[in-house]
């Protein structure tokens, strides 16, 4: 989200003369305020996911700050608590594009809290870009398998690549360097974890692989006896799951006390240091995550070095890199939306700056960052990580690109 601490007046905006969100704290009568705030779950169990996003979003403006990004602009963040739910996603959207000023929002981490988001984004005209969400639906369709792919929102992008992308490596990846023969796959019935389950699927056995079973649980279980029971009789090569790791690592650890020696896999939903820390057996397990481990990418040396410094308490987790780049995409956005209108933000810049999105280009911390027709990122890599001496190693990182999104 982006709210302009400004009024306007015939025609233009003008920083206001009162209020503190319209005072200037540069006290030359010069700089507008820009808030860009962020939608992730900040409380409950993905709330370590969703404070690392917030986190990164922080950094990306105090940076943008520090090194007067956009002339004439100063930019603050304001947080706001999904904690996971569509319907408080969906408050939160409609909050923020009621307000005339606001020109973007930076979130979601769930595809189910985006989907409740899109279509308040879409009516007021405002940005909605994600560091995390990954269901193809969002951006291409409910017709994308059948290669009928339309955009659904032009205001909505995202950082993250999609499960169509990430489903299918994982299908690959475990086929080609796991050698599996066999899996058993379950589901937690979200829009994720349901998305990324069947793409896996079409994949692995389009390779060669069997699937031996299948299950839905709700993502609110945590005793999985019945579960356990299918799996183990099914006697598969891999378990994939498709969902989170506040359920992930209590079946993971059930299954293996249950008698059944495979692994789990999972997405990025699973790549977080809490899966490890609720799964006592979570050693040779296995997760995939978007893009390549920002630990090995120069371009996030300084985002590290950076994040480090500030002294944030909590990780910058999976979406870190991605949502740094999330919102300094939108920075670059107003930057050229000031800069073509003479230095100046104009009267229609919600806009403009979704004009702009379109158009963004640069060399994030995840790097390059840019946006196809549908809204997608152009950054394909994905990474699978394997559980090694309580820590996720890093084991393969490719681009997939065998889908045609002409």
């Amino acid at each position: 989200m982006l709210i302009l601490t400004t009024a306007v007046a015939a025609g233009a905006l003008t920083l206001s003369a009162c209020g503190s969100r319209g005072e200037d704290k540069s006290g030359d009568g010069s700089k507008a305020t820009v808030v860009i705030g962020l939608d992730a779950p900040l409380t409950g169990e993905l709330s370590a996911l969703g404070q690392g996003i917030k986190n990164s979003a922080d950094l990306a403006v105090k940076n943008a700050n520090k090194q007067n990004e956009v002339e004439g602009v100063t930019f603050e963040l304001r947080p706001l608590d999904d904690k996971a739910l569509p319907n408080a996603g969906q408050q939160n959207a409609t909050k923020l594009a009621g307000d005339k000023e606001v020109l973007g929002i930076v979130g979601p981490l769930n595809s189910g809290v985006a989907q409740s988001m899109q279509q308040v984004a879409q009516s007021n005209g405002v940005t909605l870009i994600s560091p995390a969400n990954t269901t193809p639906d969002l951006t291409q369709g409910k017709n994308w398998k059948k290669n009928d792919r339309k955009r659904q929102f032009s205001t909505y992008f995202r950082t993250a690549t999609t499960d169509e992308v990430q489903g299918a490596f994982d299908g690959q990846y475990a086929y080609e360097k796991m050698k599996a023969k066999t899996a058993y796959v379950i589901d937690d019935q979200k829009t994720y974890g349901v998305g990324l389950a069947s793409s896996f699927k079409d994949q692995f056995t389009k390779l060669g692989g069997k699937i031996v079973g299948t299950e839905h649980v709700s993502p609110d279980d945590r005793d999985f006896k019945a579960v356990v029971a299918k799996a183990k009789g099914a006697n598969p090569d891999l378990v994939f799951y498709g969902g989170e790791y506040p359920a992930s690592g209590p079946l993971s650890q059930q299954l293996k006390d249950g008698g059944l020696d495979a692994p789990l896999m999972g997405g990025d939903g699973m790549y977080s240091a809490d899966y490890i820390e609720l799964n006592k057996k979570a050693q040779g397990d296995y997760a995939s995550s978007v893009g390549k481990p920002v630990e090995q990418l120069p371009s996030a040396k300084k985002f590290i070095e950076d994040y480090k410094a500030a002294g944030y308490k909590d990780r910058y987790e999976a979406y870190g890199g991605s949502t740094y780049d999330a919102t300094w995409a939108i920075i670059q956005a107003v930057k050229q939306v000031v800069a073509d209108n003479n230095g100046k933000l104009p009267d229609d810049a919600r806009k403009k700056v979704v004009d702009a999105m379109n158009k963004v280009s640069f060399d994030g911390v995840t790097g390059k960052v840019a946006f196809d027709k549908y809204g997608d990122t152009t950054n394909t890599m994905i990474t699978a990580y394997q559980v090694d001496n309580k820590q996720w190693k890093a084991r393969f990182s490719a681009e997939f690109k065998k889908f045609d999104k002409s």
